[in-house]
């Protein structure tokens, strides 16, 4: 992990086309203000590591529940006449 020590207004530099800047200091907390690209995604850590766990969550399928699924769909497709 890299440490630096900013000043109000000095900022970081991150590849060619991010630029982290210090805003404010206030009562024990630093703004920070981010200049990127749009095409660039940016997260709260805190955010990310909710959306990285409900991913997982997403992604752990009961086979049993699939199986389901799948007998429901080919239920519905024999009602409707199609195969």
């Amino acid at each position: 992990m890299l440490v630096l020590t900013r000043k109000l207004g000095e900022g970081i530099l991150i590849g060619d086309d991010v630029t982290i800047t210090i805003v404010e200091m206030k009562g024990g907390n630093v703004r920070i203000g981010i200049e990127a690209p749009r095409s660039k995604k940016i997260y709260r850590q805190e955010v990310y590591a909710r959306i990285v766990e409900e991913n997982r969550e997403a992604a752990r399928w009961n086979m049993m529940d699939l199986d389901t699924i799948s007998d429901n769909l080919t239920v519905r497709k024999d009602k409707n006449g199609k195969n």
